[in-house]
Order: C-alpha cells, then sequence, then structure tokens
C-alpha cells in the first residue's frame, strides 16, 4: 500500500487496485506549491468535512478524474451542485465499495462549506481494505467515541492531526493513538498556518515517548506501508 502526503490534510492511499485521495486541498496552500493537481489521479475522494481547506481543489480533480466523491449528504450534494458527476452520500454509518467497507465515523468538529452552506457533520473514515485497516479521523479534537474503532477492526496504521489549536496536538493524539489501540500514526494538519506551525522532532519525541510511531511525511513524499 502506498501514501503520497500533498500537504496539509490531503493525502493519497492506492489500495486493492484502487485510487483513494483524501481532503483535497493543495493549490491553496503554499507549501505545496510543487504539487501539479492535474497530474494527480483518484477513482473515489473522500472528504471529512466541507471547510475550505479540505475542499479547495474537489471540484477541479473530481470533474477531472470522474472519481465518486464520498462524504455527507451535504459535502456530496454541493459538489454536485458545482458540476460533479458521481458522488456516494453518506451519514454515519458503513457501506461497501469495490476498495472494501467503509466506516464514515462522527467527528467533534464543525463544517460549512466555503460559501456558508452547512456542510453537515464532520466526520472521519475506517477503511477495512484489501490490504490493510486504517482509519483517518478527520479534524477533531480528541474524544471519548475514538475508543469504540478497535471494536471494527484491528488498524494496520492511521492518519491523526498533530497541529493543534483546530484539531488535537500532539499529546492528545498520542491518547487517541492509545484508544484506538494503533502504534503507527502518520500525522497531518500541521505547518499549513501560523496557528498549526510546530516543532517536529519534538512531536515525534513525544510520540516515542509513549512507545508509538510517528511520521511527519513531506510534501509530495510516498511511503510504502
Amino acid at each position: 500500500m502506498k501514501f503520497t502526503f500533498y500537504g496539509h490534510a490531503c493525502f493519497g492511499i492506492e489500495t486493492g487496485g484502487k485510487k483513494l485521495l483524501f481532503d483535497p486541498f493543495i493549490s491553496g496552500n503554499e507549501l505545496a506549491k510543487d504539487i501539479d493537481i492535474d497530474k494527480i489521479e483518484a477513482d473515489y475522494i473522500l472528504v471529512s468535512h466541507g471547510h475550505g481547506d479540505h475542499v479547495g481543489d474537489l471540484v477541479a480533480i473530481a470533474s477531472r478524474t470522474g472519481a465518486t466523491v464520498i462524504s455527507s449528504y451535504e459535502v456530496v450534494g454541493w459538489a454536485q451542485n458545482q458540476g460533479v458527476k458521481n458522488g456516494h452520500p453518506m451519514n454515519f454509518g458503513s457501506a461497501n465499495f469495490d476498495f472494501g467497507k467503509l466506516h464514515f465515523l462522527p467527528a467533534w468538529h464543525s463544517s460549512s462549506m466555503p460559501g456558508g452552506e452547512y456542510g453537515g457533520n464532520p466526520g472521519g473514515f475506517l477503511v477495512h481494505g484489501q490490504e490493510h485497516k486504517f482509519y483517518y479521523s478527520g479534524d477533531t479534537c480528541l474524544m471519548m467515541d475514538m475508543q469504540l474503532v478497535p471494536r471494527y477492526a484491528k488498524l494496520d496504521f492511521a492518519i491523526l492531526p498533530v497541529g493543534g489549536n483546530f484539531t488535537m496536538d500532539a499529546d492528545d493524539a498520542v491518547i487517541a493513538a492509545e484508544f484506538i489501540q494503533c502504534d503507527k500514526i502518520i500525522g497531518v494538519h500541521f505547518d499549513t498556518f501560523g496557528y498549526i506551525k510546530i516543532d517536529h522532532q519534538k512531536t515525534i519525541d513525544i510520540f516515542k515517548a509513549a512507545g508509538k510511531e510517528l511520521i511527519l511525511p513531506n510534501i509530495g513524499e510516498t511511503i510504502t506501508l
């Protein structure tokens, strides 16, 4: 399984012969200026919530690739109103896709579309892939609901925000890793704005002290998991 980081909370994962893209916000991120969105392929685009720093390039990429957008009913409806043809709306629950079973799980955050429209409930995704099972929490604070994740699957890795201010910081993300019973964490939602800049080594050390591995990928980097 390959994981490619496109900056902020945007990443791509190849699993079961399908390309999944999460929270596409690239062209509006100065740190990702070297990423060409026209070269990103996707069969599915999974969107955790409606904020601009998660849907900034959704319409452009979905329209070019024909990818199916998976998100809350409200986010999918917004995308279709922007001309996106393929969508699969969800609320909290599960559905089966050709890449595996998918749980759309709650997140504690807010959600509105770039134009101010209601964005539905923010969430995260648990992917039961053919190769690996992984959890992406989306933007969230630490929450007790995360303790349900191990009841659904034994995770191979998880993607959690570590930048603080709008989401969990490193200390809370360590507790989240304990809740979901996962020792390999990929950090996202850091450095993009002044509010969420982090000390990389200090953040990695916080996880190491808890007996967990934190990967802070470089923008454009592909990791084999």
